[in-house]
């Protein structure tokens, strides 16, 4: 009895803490503990896109002859891309990113990245790491833009685009592919969408509430089905965009119009005719709700509803409706246009 007491007492000796216990997969080593840098209180800050953005890295100590390395990992190609690097003294920026990020420096243990006018593109992980010889050691943040994710195909139909042709077709709609993260998120609150589309790694997904015979059968659980990763040239999807916030407005003007004349309407008014991107954003920040079709960019017609109601289309969820891409000659809508700040 006494023997199994000991050896009782020399494993709870030998053992490493509950915790690591727990959290670390059998063979995974031990990660290494902070010397210099601070662990973040939260490793997210969340933002919108136009706004100052900052995200910690604080130092605990100084060493000799150190760098504080800020970069920024981008999914699509598995690359670090650098943004900044700073002795404490002096500092240089790297790259596009380079005319809207600063250092905070609000005293002299602090390395925190400043930045401005944040945009679509400056969602994702941030690295910040203390380049010290042998003694480097990082922290890795997540800035997270609020916005909403939204379908898109073009006018000639369904799986048109590959990766490439995804990707400028949400960017010419204000918009951006979004991360799976992003596409997760949309799941879990309401987007149930039957076609695959691409979204910014290469992958291919499409999330689904309601399960039935087209998308997969009814015997599948709901959730964000995959493709994996596609060829990025020769297969042919729909796409997945992501937006943020505005800066700027989205009106309707009333009328008859066709598509030139609507894009004449919004020029007269010293505006430009909406985009996709711009319509979701405002019904999804500013509760554009109304309930008559008007052209887009694009030359699809589409409208934002908040409150559903019967003679709305009749669906009982909230979102953006649309009526497809009618002949660009027909004089039956209006017309959405956007004016910046």
């Amino acid at each position: 009895m006494h023997r199994l007491l000991l050896l009782g007492c020399l494993w709870l000796l030998a053992a490493p803490p509950a915790s690591s216990i727990f959290q670390r997969p059998t063979g995974t080593p031990a990660p290494l503990r902070l010397q210099y840098l601070l662990e973040p209180l939260h490793s997210t800050v969340h933002t919108q896109r136009g706004a100052t953005a900052t995200l910690p890295c604080v130092l605990r100590a100084l060493p000799r002859n150190y760098r504080v390395k800020w970069s920024k990992v981008e999914p699509a190609n598995y690359r670090e891309n650098i943004i900044i690097i700073t002795n404490g003294l002096y500092h240089k920026n790297y790259g596009p990113l380079s005319p809207r990020v600063r250092l905070r420096h609000s005293h002299r243990y602090d390395a925190s990245l400043t930045i401005t006018n944040v945009a679509l593109e400056d969602e994702g992980r941030y690295r910040c790491q203390l380049v010290n010889g042998l003694e480097d050691e990082s922290v890795s943040l997540t800035l997270h833009l609020e916005g909403i994710v939204f379908p898109y195909q073009p006018s000639n139909g369904r799986y048109k685009f590959n990766y490439h042709e995804a990707k400028r077709a949400c960017e010419q709609q204000d918009s951006r592919l979004a991360t799976y993260q992003q596409l997760y998120k949309a799941w879990t609150e309401g987007l149930d969408w039957c076609n695959a589309g691409w979204i910014l790694d290469g992958t291919v997904h499409y999330p689904i509430i309601n399960s039935r015979e087209p998308c997969g059968g009814r015997l599948l659980l709901p959730g964000v089905r995959t493709y994996g990763a596609r060829d990025k040239q020769k297969d042919r999807f729909d796409a997945f965009c992501f937006t943020s916030a505005l800066q700027g407005q989205v009106y309707f003007i009333r009328g008859h119009l066709n598509f030139k004349e609507a894009g004449q309407a919004c020029r007269n008014h010293g505006a430009a005719i909406a985009k996709v991107g711009q319509l979701y954003s405002a019904w999804k920040f500013s509760q554009l709700d109304r309930c008559d079709g008007g052209w887009l960019a694009d030359g699809s017609v589409r409208y934002p509803i908040t409150t559903p109601r019967e003679r709305c289309g009749g669906l009982p969820d909230p979102g953006v409706r649309s009526f497809g891409f009618p002949s660009k000659e027909m004089r039956t809508y209006g017309t959405y246009c956007f004016v910046g700040k």
